[in-house]
C-alpha cells in the first residue's frame, strides 16, 4: 500500500497546525513555508479538511486555520479519509461481492490485502495528532490496546527476541 502525497501532506499540515497554533490561527503560507508544501495544494487540502470538520477558518488580518477539535481528539485516519485518500492495500473495491479479476473473481491474496488494509486503518485510527506532536508514535506498531503482541513480549521483558539466542550461540 502506498499513501499518496495528498494523505501525507494533510497529516503533515495538521501536525504543523497542532504544533504552532497555540490557540491562534495559523496561515497556510506559514505551514507552506515550514513544511515545503505548495500553498495552492494546501488550499485544496484545507478546503476538504474544513468540510470534514477537522479545521475551521478564521478570516481577516491575523486569520488562518485552527483545529476544529483538540489534537487529542483528531485521529490520523480522519485526516487521510477527509482528503479522499483510501486506506486500502487491495485493488478490489472495499467490501465488494465481486473481485478484481476480469471474470469478477477475487485474487488468491485478496483476504490478505483486505486484512492489511483493516490493520492499517485500525492503527491510523488509534493515533492522534497529539501522539504525533508529542512523539508518542514510535514503538507503538507492535501494541494493540496498549498490550504487547506475541513475539514482542520477550523483548519487552528484557529477554532476547526469538532466534537471537541461536544467533548469539553461533558467535
Amino acid at each position: 500500500m502506498r499513501l499518496s502525497t495528498k494523505g501525507r501532506y494533510a497529516v503533515m499540515a495538521l501536525v504543523d497546525l497542532a504544533t504552532h497554533s497555540q490557540g491562534r490561527p495559523v496561515s497556510l503560507a506559514d505551514i507552506s513555508g515550514r513544511q515545503e508544501i505548495s500553498l495552492s495544494y494546501l488550499e485544496q487540502l484545507f478546503a476538504k479538511l474544513r468540510r470534514a470538520g477537522l479545521v475551521k477558518s478564521v478570516r481577516g488580518p491575523g486569520g488562518g486555520y485552527l483545529l476544529a477539535r483538540s489534537a487529542e481528539d483528531t485521529r490520523i485516519a480522519d485526516a487521510i479519509v477527509a482528503v479522499d485518500e483510501p486506506i486500502r492495500a487491495t485493488r478490489c473495491k472495499p467490501n465488494a461481492a465481486t473481485g478484481c479479476h476480469s471474470d469478477k473473481s477475487r485474487c488468491l491474496t485478496h483476504d490478505l490485502w483486505e486484512e492489511l488494509s483493516r490493520q492499517i486503518h485500525l492503527f491510523l485510527s488509534s493515533v492522534t495528532l497529539a501522539d504525533v506532536v508529542e512523539r508518542r508514535v514510535l514503538g507503538t506498531a507492535h501494541k494493540i490496546d496498549g498490550q504487547m503482541i506475541d513475539g514482542q513480549k520477550a523483548e519487552a521483558n528484557g529477554a532476547q527476541p526469538r532466534g537471537a539466542e541461536a544467533a548469539a550461540a553461533a558467535e
